[in-house]
């Protein structure tokens, strides 16, 4: 059998028409099939309890108020029908009082007596005028209100006796005194503007620097992931066997100064005696100027140690007895 699209959207209507009924039901605390024992109570005035408010039982919610009914056409008294949510028993000489909360809403709450038979469902409880949280604390708050009274009286006598002992100097003094006051007030409070103060702009450069940190999150993390990971190398490697090389390679040039010191400073040892030996130093300086002369006679006279010639001339030239200047080179040829 084909269900035709107009059959559907009865159903889902007829479904969303249930669900919000039950939903609403919910919503107000009660159930369309309600089997919760019910008591009643009857007050005077109910001041700001409604429906689905709880009611309680030393803290506890027990019940919640399911329905409100005229006493008489008069309206002088309210039954107040109480649905209990969970299986207690309640004393029959207990009490029934209207109380609430400065911030929360009004509620039933159930002073317990002390009888030994207990309310059956669709008994009655007794009920009494309780002024609640907000009367008890106005009844509290009178005398306070008398007392702050008499003390601002008392101020006032104060201040003009104030007014009439002090001099017009003392005057002017107070009165300079809370004109500094005032500018000290504007100063701070140009300070802690919201827009333009030194606080704010403090603020925003903070701000500035915590975004900047925020963009750089990455590279920071990166950058101290490499810290890590070079202070992790540094912990590894074997620095304290490379110092010890270190200090044995220093011991030994150490030990090297001190003997080539020792053998610069004997006479008898061949750098000592080269260093400190007069005679030994003219020698060797003869010697150089005797290797310098020969090989100046060489490069000026050079047919005196290789004789090549083709005409076979001799030469004739004397030899060498210093050094040749070195700017000038004489080559002798042979005639």
């Amino acid at each position: 059998m084909k269900i035709n699209n107009e059959t559907k959207v009865g159903l889902l209507a007829l479904v969303a028409i249930v669900l919000l009924v039950l939903g609403f039901s919910f919503l107000k605390g009660s159930t369309l099939f309600n089997k919760q024992p019910a008591v009643f109570a009857v007050f005077k005035d109910l001041g700001s309890l409604e429906k689905s408010n709880v009611v309680k039982i030393n803290g506890l919610a027990v019940g919640t108020v399911y329905n409100f009914t005229p006493l008489n056409k008069e309206v002088d008294g309210i039954i107040v029908e109480i649905h209990l949510t969970r299986d207690v028993n309640i004393p029959a000489n207990s009490v029934a009082f209207i109380d609430g909360s400065l911030i929360g809403s009004a509620y039933i709450k159930i002073e317990k007596g002390d009888a030994r038979n207990y309310l059956q469902p669709g008994d009655t409880i007794n009920t009494n005028i309780s002024g609640g949280i907000i009367a008890n604390l106005q009844q509290q708050l009178t005398p306070t209100v008398a007392r702050v009274n008499d003390v601002a009286d008392s101020l006032k006598l104060v201040l003009g006796s104030l007014h009439q002992v002090l001099d017009p100097t003392t005057n002017g003094n107070l009165q300079t005194m809370i004109a500094s006051l005032a500018v000290s007030a504007n100063n701070l409070q140009r300070l802690t503007n919201a827009e333009s103060g030194i606080i704010a702009q403090t603020m925003g450069s903070l701000n500035s620097v915590t975004g900047n940190l925020s963009r750089n999150n990455e590279q920071i993390s990166s950058t101290i992931r490499n810290l890590e990971l070079t202070t992790a190398n540094l912990a590894n490697a074997p620095i304290q066997q490379t110092v010890s090389a270190l200090q044995g390679t220093i011991d030994q040039l150490k030990t090297t100064i001190t003997r080539l010191d020792a053998n610069v400073n004997n006479p008898n040892g061949s750098l000592g005696k080269l260093l400190n030996d007069k005679q030994l130093y003219e020698q060797l300086n003869k010697v150089a100027l005797s290797l310098e002369i020969l090989l100046d006679d060489v490069r000026v006279h050079p047919k005196r140690y290789v004789n090549i010639s083709v005409f076979g001339g001799k030469n004739k030239a004397e030899p060498l007895t210093s050094p040749a200047t070195k700017d000038t080179v004489l080559v002798s040829v042979g005639q």
